[in-house]
């Protein structure tokens, strides 16, 4: 598929019109077939007749990743005969949770994803590099794959890690992109310079970057997209997705935010108790998938602060673009008077070349207050070095954690689990708030 669709071209009044009545046929869907939802709305005194406009989703009460994991099978709208997959969340914040897909909405996933690889200007006939698993009930791979199908684009399914099979498979199949996690794309490179391969000249332009973020809320490349870009001229794709909403917001050439996708769902930004925020601030992303059929989802929090912006796009799309996640409402800490999100520590320690690893972990002090201990892992631990990071961080962020050295292997045991499908950077031991 190459051209936008119309819809993601329309005016803003057109698009609210349109979601407006998607939104109304999802309600009827929801009190015809789905049990927890029934529940909902008689408990709460919900005519589905009276929400007719996008503006009265605020009456309705939201759902949160609590409740799906609390009553999982509650949302499920479908009988198992009629589910053709199962997909699991990464349980990085919980719980995983267990969704149930239908025929049509693989077919949904494959459209959204087809839409990422327009998004990074790709055509029918080249080939894509996976190097994200597709086993182990994860979402991401497969919708990488079908999307990639349906847009008439060749697939290489290599899986995650293993630098020396990337580049063999690089080699022999000449793929136009990749899908990876950006700090894999620096592994990838020193393993090419440590054995002679070329990489710079290789088949490979783009790269779709998935699980971490490659921009600053400016749309400046962070430092870990900085780092790739000073070793390797290629063009980096940032993009947003999760396993609930099954829909992702991925970024066109001009790098300004990823595009929404008003034909898969709605989107709200609200603050801390729940109001919308002003337009165009930074608020908690509130989801309303549309078009899912086997466990669609009614104002689900995300617990992603996230800026939108509104201006249309140099590409021809007028929809909402979504800014880079700012961090995440649950891990917010209040550190000797100063608010933090994890990616700001991220980004901070990215851009020191003497770290090799590092984790985060975050605990509660005698009094309550929260702590950060910073475990970092390096080949030239010194007092010089422990001053420097220390330095940066107060530069940068005003406070200094707690900075300890450790061996590489052993943060690299702690990011890389038995049976993860992610790694781990930051482990938070306060009590749920």
């Amino acid at each position: 598929m190459n051209a936008i669709p119309p819809i993601e071209q329309a005016s803003r009044e057109a698009i609210n019109q349109f979601q407006a009545e998607k939104l109304y046929q999802l309600l009827r869907y929801l009190q015809n077939h789905s049990a927890y939802y029934q529940q909902v709305f008689q408990a709460h005194g919900i005519d589905i007749q009276a929400v007719r406009t996008l503006e009265s989703l605020a009456h309705l009460p939201f759902t949160t990743k609590e409740q799906l994991q609390q009553e999982n099978m509650a949302f499920r709208c479908v009988p198992t005969a009629q589910t053709a997959d199962y997909v699991t969340t990464s349980g990085t914040s919980g719980d995983p949770v267990l969704l149930a897909l239908t025929d049509k909405d693989l077919d949904r996933l494959a459209y959204n994803e087809s839409l990422s690889y327009q998004c990074m200007e790709m055509a029918a006939g080249q080939a894509v590099q996976l190097t994200t698993t597709l086993d182990r009930r994860f979402m991401a791979g497969l919708a990488y794959f079908l999307g990639a199908r349906r847009a008439g684009i060749g697939v290489v399914r290599v899986g995650s890690g293993v630098p020396e099979l990337q580049w063999g498979t690089v080699e022999r199949i000449q793929p136009d992109a990749l899908v990876c996690v950006p700090s894999f794309l620096l592994k990838m490179v020193e393993f090419a310079e440590a054995n002679g391969i070329d990489y710079r000249q290789s088949s490979v332009k783009k790269v779709l970057c998935i699980g971490e973020p490659i921009r600053n809320p400016d749309f400046s490349l962070n430092a870990l997209a900085s780092r790739i870009s000073s070793k390797w001229d290629i063009q980096l794709f940032s993009t947003y997705a999760s396993t609930e909403m099954a829909t992702a917001f991925t970024e066109c050439a001009h790098g300004v935010g990823g595009h929404h996708h008003p034909e898969l769902i709605i989107t709200e930004f609200v603050d801390e108790e729940g109001q919308p925020v002003a337009e165009g601030e930074p608020g908690e992303l509130v989801v309303t998938t549309l078009g899912v059929e086997g466990m669609p989802l009614l104002r689900f929090k995300t617990g992603d602060i996230v800026q939108p912006h509104f201006a249309p796009c140099a590409c021809g799309r007028t929809t909402m673009r979504l800014g880079p996640v700012i961090g995440r409402k649950n891990q917010m800490v209040k550190y000797k008077g100063t608010t933090l999100y994890p990616p700001a520590l991220f980004d901070l320690l990215n851009d020191i070349e003497e770290i090799v690893n590092y984790v985060i972990e975050i605990a509660s002090d005698e009094f309550g207050e929260d702590e950060i201990t910073v475990k970092v892992g390096t080949g030239t631990a010194s007092d010089e070095l422990l001053l420097k990071i220390k330095d940066r961080f107060r530069a940068k962020l005003r406070v200094s954690p707690n900075i300890t050295f450790a061996p590489i292997e052993e943060i690299n045991r702690s990011k890389f689990p038995e049976n993860s499908r992610k790694s781990i950077t930051l482990f938070d031991h306060r009590r749920p708030r």
